[in-house]
């Protein structure tokens, strides 16, 4: 066995009707993938219907399952609601939403326009509180006994980071709202769950935070403990259990898949594992050396 190997038993998702956004490309499309070679019938949606079709036929093909490509801007709520009746219109149903659709920037905040940190607020925030509150109005008003919500957020959600600050923003909010509402909406069945994923790299999106070299002058693979980064295929075995009724006893949870990253980040003295083995020597000669004095 592998961490790249599937984890949940082939029929684990039959039956369920999932919606993702962002799911045209990169993580997106590596968790699509899974839930339909688990059975499921998946929606993807994106602002690019042309990328959607492309991605829905590759995968289709790879799965034999249905992929549905629905045009659909989250940060406009009647988009989201007639995507929502899209779905709907083509599989009766829908059981889970995963709000993966995403934007940021890599910049010194003071030369970021007020647009360009809205345009990441808008995706990450309101786009994800535009797709919760209409499913979740359709469940609730449907009296639909159960259905999940998944959210991606990321480790500096809780930590904030420097330099992404309008990602740090928004996807703090989609923390507090997943929290919020795995209290609130439990009694009409619905969970809320999220994964705060480390380094996943994806072409496009790696591409356009790191452009050049930078990608590879900026190691991530150095600041994770494990020395390594994730495969998509661990990130689509945490989602689709998150997503299946094997998880049905989780709600309100947010779950790291970083290989230790932001623990290490966090630590106020981790830094001193650049020191090496001939200097720790010397240091415990001075240490001992002081306290015989």
């Amino acid at each position: 066995m592998s961490y790249t190997d599937k984890m949940l038993r082939d029929d684990a998702l039959k039956g369920k009707v999932i919606v993702v956004t962002g799911g045209g490309s990169g993580l997106g499309k590596a968790m699509t993938k899974y839930f339909l070679e688990l059975g499921a019938k998946v929606a993807i949606t994106s602002r690019d219907l042309e990328k959607l079709k492309n991605t829905a036929q590759e995968l289709e093909a790879e799965t034999g399952g249905t992929c549905l490509p629905l045009q659909c801007d989250v940060r406009h709520y009647e988009e989201v609601e007639n995507m929502l009746q899209e779905v709907l219109k083509a599989f009766g149903k829908v059981d889970v939403l995963l709000n993966n659709a995403a934007g940021n920037f890599i910049s010194p905040t003071e030369r970021l326009s007020a647009n360009a940190f809205d345009t990441v607020i808008d995706i990450v925030l309101k786009g994800s509180k535009n797709c919760t509150l209409a499913f979740g109005k359709h469940w609730i008003d449907t009296k639909q006994t159960s259905a999940t919500v998944l959210n991606i957020v990321t480790t500096y959600a809780w930590t904030g980071s420097a330099y992404v600050v309008p990602s740090a923003t928004a996807k703090a909010g989609v923390l507090a709202m997943t929290r919020s509402l795995a209290v609130e909406w439990a009694k009409y069945g619905i969970r809320t769950n999220a994964i705060a994923p480390g380094p996943f790299p994806t072409k496009g999106a790696w591409d356009r935070l790191l452009p050049g070299d930078l990608a590879e002058k900026f190691d991530m693979a150095k600041k994770v403990p494990l020395k390594r980064v994730g495969d998509h295929q661990e990130l689509a075995n945490l989602a689709a259990y998150l997503v299946s009724d094997f998880s049905a006893y989780v709600n309100g949870e947010v779950i790291v898949i970083d290989g230790g990253e932001w623990l290490k980040g966090a630590g106020q003295f981790n830094l001193l594992e650049a020191i090496p083995e001939e200097l720790w020597d010397q240091l415990e000669m001075m240490i001992k050396a002081k306290k015989k004095s």
